[in-house]
């Protein structure tokens, strides 16, 4: 690629930026001196926020759908970068149809979203919470009112499905608690299990049948859509636990979940992704909401925030850029994904 145009004049790059990022694009200029950015607007509603798109050289995306007929607004774009991991919104097929390539940006906020998941995970195992619940009515007594059955960290199993960037720091971060740890993952090679230091299991089954707590870190793809249902949740130990850090989607509805802690099979569900965000209307977010007895305690909602940090924002908006300005300037291509 060229990064000039004109007699020697150094080209300045159209970069477009479709959605939640609001101006200036301080951060992307610090990644991409060499380039222009232009906060789009809706294409569909605004001819003239169409023949802007038309122009973009590069386009970073937050959760704007890009599907065929975004794809067909692009005919200038060199690189499409998502910022942020997931990508369950992009028509990847029509990027390539389109020889566009599509970048996510998989290594910001990995420590954010670690440290989410393990404050979730030792919130479960010592009750942190539900005691701060059931101390503010203690009308008798104070150091006696324990919850019978607590069990030791090093007498628990923690299951990790999904031992990928996050699901690793999570094992590295849950060792020296003492928790045994297990972990599914397919998708890694031999021996990962090894130099990371968990027990691979080779069935999803065979780590919820032992699993207190099952903390989740796969992606959101065909296979793992709706992948916690009732089926998953009912191969669950009686009285475990689980957390979501990683896609919303990957619970199939709030519904099976609603019944797995209403019975008591599932003892508590600590989540930072949702189905749909913002929730709608449903029997068990009307309980959460209420702090209705049977629920209060149990049920975990954090407004998918765990990604969040000064430092993590800083590097999720300046790896985005950083991608764009490889693609155009170096003709270097990155974290590409193609299916």
């Amino acid at each position: 690629m060229s990064d000039a145009s004109g007699a020697g004049k150094a080209r300045r790059w159209k970069v477009g930026i479709t959605d939640h990022i609001l101006p200036p694009a301080d951060i992307e200029q610090q990644a991409f001196g060499d380039a222009d950015f232009h906060f789009l607007g809706d294409w569909r509603a605004d001819s003239s926020a169409a023949d802007q798109w038309r122009q973009m050289d590069a386009l970073l995306v937050w959760h704007w759908p890009v599907d065929r007929q975004t794809v067909g607004m692009l005919p200038n774009c060199r690189i499409l970068v998502r910022y942020g991991v997931g990508y369950d919104l992009i028509d990847v097929r029509a990027l390539v149809a389109a020889k566009i390539p599509f970048a996510n940006t998989p290594d910001y906020g990995t420590e954010e979203v670690a440290d989410a998941a393990c404050a979730m995970i030792l919130n479960i195992q010592r009750q942190v919470l539900a005691y701060d619940r059931a101390a503010r009515t203690f009308t008798d007594g104070w150091q006696e009112h324990v919850f019978a059955g607590q069990q030791r960290t090093n007498a628990q199993t923690l299951g990790v499905i999904g031992v990928g960037r996050i699901g690793t720091a999570v094992v590295n971060r849950a060792k020296p608690f003492g928790f045994r740890i297990l972990g599914y993952d397919p998708y890694q090679p031999s021996g990962h299990e090894k130099a990371v230091g968990y027990q691979r299991v080779h069935s999803l089954k065979a780590l919820l049948a032992e699993s207190d707590i099952v903390t989740v870190h796969c992606p959101l793809t065909s296979e793992t859509r709706g992948m916690i249902d009732a089926a998953f949740l009912a191969r669950m130990k009686p009285g475990a636990a689980l957390v979501n850090t990683a896609r919303g989607r990957i619970l199939a509805s709030f519904d099976c979940l609603h019944d797995a802690l209403r019975t008591g099979h599932l003892a508590c569900a600590s989540l930072d992704v949702l189905p749909d965000e913002p929730p709608a209307k449903h029997p068990l977010l009307d309980a959460w909401r209420a702090d209705e007895s049977w629920l209060a305690g149990r049920l975990v909602i954090n407004p998918h925030a765990a990604y969040y940090s000064s430092q993590g924002w800083f590097e999720m908006r300046y790896k985005a850029a950083e991608t764009a300005r490889m693609a155009l300037v170096e003709g270097r291509l990155r974290n590409i994904i193609t299916e």
